[in-house]
């Protein structure tokens, strides 16, 4: 049987790769630029490993991991997957009620910075095909510092600029909408206090123009890359504190909390018997819950 969406995938995970090399070209620059008197040793890189699902699965991805300078602990992650959701997933995903299988192609990434005045960032963006097929995806900061966690804070307003512009420029999208969906996504219920400061954040996203879905979904990630190398390249120069170091590693724990208990990501990638290894490290490399 013909597959109605093969060009579709193609066209959708060459383009993740894509990014991905812009993505990580970008981080290793910053690496680089680091001034030498606040960021001791030598320029980190990205160290990539590739992973198979299991033979009751398909396909797989490459894990990208950055132990810098800069970068504490940054992941850049693509993958290809396909398979069959269980009873309990497909009742819940569109399309899969009338056929379990599933394929899903994306790029997922999270920084935890060296230095606490340099936000930690979060963003993924993914396509999925059951019977019906979407977009999903979007960019969040979390500053680790009560003075930059919020709305009226440069880094902010220059990141919520950045995706407001990704927005902007497609009129399949809504800056508002998505943004308000960040905002209750990225939530810590148990606690009732966001994890940073929000971004945009859609899921379920066909419009019935597929192109121009896609076309929205690439100025996303390209929007991402371009407004978070700016707050980093800006923030970088500042010497930090050892108070400072001690508010971002309490900081970090809402970080586990949230992915651990709230994070649709997490399940399904768990669920779907997804690479562990690249699914779980989004957890910062150091963390206290005093």
């Amino acid at each position: 049987m013909t597959d109605p969406f093969k060009t579709k995938k193609t066209m959708a995970a060459t383009w993740f790769k894509s990014l991905r090399d812009i993505i990580c070209a970008e981080f290793e620059a910053l690496e680089r630029e680091a001034p030498d008197d606040l960021y001791l040793g030598d320029a980190g890189t990205f160290v990539y490993e590739d992973w198979q699902r299991s033979a009751a699965n398909g396909g797989g991805g490459t894990g990208g991991m950055l132990r810098g300078r800069l970068f504490e602990k940054c992941g850049v992650h693509i993958s290809v997957v396909k398979g069959e959701f269980n009873e309990d997933m497909a009742a819940r995903v569109p399309g899969a009620d009338k056929d379990p299988r599933f394929w899903a192609a994306g790029i997922s990434l999270i920084a935890h910075m060296v230095n606490p005045r340099v936000p930690a960032v979060h963003m993924n963006t993914r396509y999925i095909v059951t019977t019906q097929d979407w977009f999903g995806g979007g960019g969040d900061l979390t500053p680790t510092q009560a003075v930059d966690r919020t709305q009226d804070s440069p880094d902010a307003k220059a990141f919520h600029a950045g995706m407001k512009a990704a927005c902007d420029a497609h009129e399949v999208a809504d800056y508002d909408r998505y943004k308000d969906w960040c905002d209750e996504y990225f939530h810590l219920h148990h606690r009732d206090e966001p994890r940073g400061i929000g971004g945009i954040f859609y899921d379920r996203h066909n419009s019935g123009d597929w192109d121009a879905d896609f076309a929205f979904t690439q100025d996303v990630g390209r929007h991402f890359i371009k407004t978070y190398a700016e707050i980093v390249r800006r923030r970088m120069q500042e010497p930090w504190t050892e108070a400072e170091r001690e508010e971002q590693l309490i900081t970090r724990g809402r970080y586990v909390e949230f992915n651990l208990l709230w994070d649709r990501g997490t399940t399904f990638g768990l669920k779907t018997g997804g690479n562990v290894k690249t699914i779980l490290s989004s957890m910062p490399p150091v963390v206290k819950w005093p």
